[in-house]
């Protein structure tokens, strides 16, 4: 990976490719998740040092797979069946995993294998004559004929945990590599007379690894396609299933319309017939139905009411509920407030810690100063309320019901409902005046 970071911390999709793995494990409801871990233990450690549900087993130093699971038996429970996944193979999934642990759970070693037209480096799956698996051999140490085989083994396998237990001292290495192999354990089931089953992924990118930024980036693209065809059969039209970005979960209702180069972080759920604009970023927001948000804006942990319009260029920060029929335009910054159905902010405009009632119009340049250096302070606007361009409001203020504010006005003391309010100012009109040349 040519990084100071671990392998397994690269993310796909905006999360740490371990991450995917670990998520996929919990969806079997296991009675123990041990993390194997050596490269960049602290820095792995650190990531995950939240999730109360792991055990962890440093392995220092790495002698091969079959010793690095032989530093997970310690956790394990002897009556139960035991899964091994790998960290750095991010998109293997629910069902696939959940067909090995039926079988090893019937007294069976069920071993995950594929065919691929290219098997070299990889270890290939020997079979004999009637099709039964009888060994699993590692390309280095594979004769001219084995490596044409082009079934190969994935490294998943369930297992009942007291064979492993058995098996595992047993394993030597006597190999090219002077390593432990996980996979000689398969010649000790068909000495033993055990059965051995196999299975095959439904989808070959659930077992592709990660070993390089290029691949990470190819199964970044893949996994991408994979949520693009699943909106698509959903009811979403996508401008370009290529450039759309996921990174977290997005549920969409029929008829919503993506257009290029959006990317959605976190949790987000977006209603019937809403339009994304090109080049936007949503994260942990919901959109009602109807919403319609221009390029180049963002939504970050807000909510959008019924038929509202967002940008271009606008962004909506933490903590932000906005109703239904409300406009919010180009340059226009919303943070932690609330903004109530049919008002409007179409341009350049700050508006921070405030509620703001319904017909509100925010005139151009309109700034609420919230922040007195130390505390953030409230601003409230009530009903049909008119605020001229360029208007500062200085909080904590009140501006009731019908008011009116000047354009250019610093107001800093509660305004009235159905007033105006203006600064007092002076224009002065310079008769026969010249601008000076340009030098």
């Amino acid at each position: 990976m040519k990084s100071a970071m671990p392998k397994v911390l690269h993310a796909i999709a905006g999360k740490p490719m371990l991450a995917h793995v670990i998520d996929t494990a919990a969806s079997l409801s296991p009675a123990i998740t041990t993390i194997v871990y050596g490269h960049g233990a602290d820095m792995v450690l650190n990531q995950f040092k939240t999730n109360a549900t792991l055990t962890w087993a440093l392995q220092s130093p790495p002698k091969g797979t079959g010793h690095a699971v032989l530093q997970a038996m310690p956790y394990v429970i002897s009556s139960e069946v035991t899964l091994i996944l790998y960290g750095d193979v991010p998109l293997i999934e629910h069902d696939t995993l959940q067909r090995l642990v039926n079988d090893a759970a019937d007294e069976k070693l069920a071993w995950l294998t594929t065919q691929v037209d290219n098997p070299s480096g990889l270890g290939r799956i020997i079979r004999d004559a009637a099709g039964n698996v009888l060994e699993i051999v590692e390309d280095k140490d594979a004769s001219v004929e084995q490596r044409l085989v082009t079934e190969i083994n994935t490294g998943f396998l369930a297992c009942p945990t007291e064979w492993l237990l058995r098996w595992l001292p047993m394993l030597n290495n006597n190999n090219a590599q002077n390593e432990y192999y996980l996979t000689d354990i398969l010649k000790f089931a068909v000495a033993e007379g055990l059965p051995v089953v196999t299975h095959t992924p439904a989808n070959r990118i659930e077992i592709i690894g990660v070993n390089s930024r290029e691949q990470l980036a190819m199964l970044e693209r893949q996994y991408q396609l994979s949520i693009a065809k699943k909106l698509m059969a959903e009811g979403v039209t996508l401008r370009d299933p290529a450039r759309i970005d996921v990174r977290g979960t997005l549920n969409c209702e029929e008829d919503v319309t993506i257009d290029v180069n959006c990317i959605f972080e976190g949790n987000v759920t977006l209603a019937k017939n809403v339009f994304i604009g090109a080049n936007v970023v949503l994260r942990d927001c919901s959109l009602a139905e109807g919403v319609e948000i221009l390029p180049f804006s963002m939504i970050d942990a807000a909510t959008v009411g019924r038929n509202a319009r967002i940008g271009p260029y606008a962004r909506i920060r933490p903590g932000t509920t906005i109703a239904s029929d409300v406009h919010i335009g180009n340059f226009v910054e919303v943070k932690a407030s609330d903004i109530a159905a049919g008002s409007k902010a179409n341009h350049l405009s700050y508006i921070g810690d405030t509620t703001i009632g319904s017909n509100v119009n925010i005139g151009a340049g309109t700034i609420t100063c919230n922040y007195d250096g130390v505390n953030k302070h409230r601003t409230v606007i009530e009903d049909n309320v008119h605020i001229g361009s360029d208007v500062q409001l200085v909080a904590p203020v009140t501006i009731h019901a019908g008011a009116t504010i000047g354009a250019g006005t610093t107001v800093w003391k509660n305004v009235p409902a159905d007033t105006l309010a203006i600064n007092e100012k002076t224009q002065i009109n310079k008769n026969n005046w010249q601008r000076p040349p340009k030098k």
